[in-house]
């Protein structure tokens, strides 16, 4: 994107703590991103690097604790509980379950038309064209599913019941959290072709959650990195997978089972084991796994910088490995 494009989404400086006992968690710290019209931004790391909490906190389900998050240039932190409904009309969350995120007790019409009563936008008629557009859109026949409830689905279907239902207000921005990692290989493969479909349908801007390297690659125009609560590296898909900078990165590519047994692999081995978000490092998060680390990274945090075009990365001494 050019200097001159503002972002649609821009996250600056997000934290996100929460109290255990005496002690404090810090499972985001002061992280910073943008996205722009059209992208998609995969956020990837190992379980529990805050993730998902980042995209919690993006929508304000979890309570930043400082930070900014815009969407559109409209601060969604700070503002009052009904600022904030009204707001978040234009950003809309998937969940990792989907059966659980689905009122068990209501059918799939009513699920999907919730927004839309609460909101009052549309009645009769036009309420019932709506939702019949939306479980078209996501490949469900209304005819069929409209009066069933949730239990009678699969997974798969109830994360297509999930879309439709986030997508009824039409929203600018979807955060995608794990959406996929609970199904099957083959539905996985679905969900993400449909979700593909509905961007280019909708005009879209993704950020997508996700742990499978392989998975953000394919549907992810850049992707972002993130170990205990900080950003690592960000860059063009293409770019990261390929010429990966921070030893971090590098260590979660070579973890990546190669289909092809005549392909050469190269591993990066860890030792250690993963520090707690209650008592992080001092200066980089990552020394005490990291084969690279020296002094500095003891003393001082390192700031994402550009090694190259649209390729930041935060570490002291990056090294661009093929």
């Amino acid at each position: 994107m050019s200097a001159e494009t503002a972002p649609l989404l821009s996250v600056k400086d997000l934290t996100v703590s929460f109290k255990k006992g005496r002690q404090v968690v810090q499972a985001v710290a002061g992280i910073s991103f943008d996205v722009y019209e059209g992208e998609t931004l995969g956020l990837v790391g190992e379980s529990g690097c805050g993730k998902s909490t980042t995209g919690r906190a993006i929508v304000r389900i979890e309570e930043p604790t400082s930070g900014e998050v815009l969407v559109a240039g409209k601060r969604l932190t700070g503002l009052g509980r009904g600022e904030l409904r009204r707001a978040r009309t234009s950003i809309q969350m998937i969940f990792q379950d989907p059966v659980s995120s689905l009122n068990p007790r209501r059918r799939v019409n009513d699920i999907v038309a919730e927004p839309i009563d609460i909101w009052k936008t549309e009645t009769g008629d036009q309420r019932a064209a709506t939702v019949r557009e939306m479980l078209e859109a996501v490949g469900l026949d209304p005819d069929v599913a409209g009066d069933r409830y949730p239990r009678e689905f699969s997974g798969g279907q109830c994360q297509r019941i999930s879309i439709a239902r986030a997508l009824v207000m039409k929203p600018k921005v979807l955060i995608c959290d794990e959406m996929v990692s609970a199904l099957d290989v083959s539905v996985q493969a679905q969900i993400l072709n449909l979700v593909e479909d509905l961007k280019a349908k909708y005009g879209l801007t993704l950020v997508f959650i996700a742990h499978d390297l392989a998975v953000v690659k394919n549907v992810s125009d850049r992707v972002a990195v993130m170990y205990l609560g900080r950003l690592c590296e960000v860059a063009p898909s293409d770019d990261l997978y390929a010429l990966p900078a921070h030893p971090y990165t590098q260590a979660l590519l070579s973890a990546v089972v190669e289909p092809d047994p005549e392909k050469a692999t190269s591993h990066v081995t860890l030792t250690g084991e993963p520090p707690s978000p209650i008592n992080p490092p001092s200066g980089c998060r990552f020394r005490t796994r990291c084969p690279s680390a020296q002094e500095r990274c003891a003393s001082e945090v390192p700031e994402l910088r550009e090694i190259a075009p649209r390729h930041q990365v935060a570490c002291h001494f990056p090294t661009l490995r093929p």
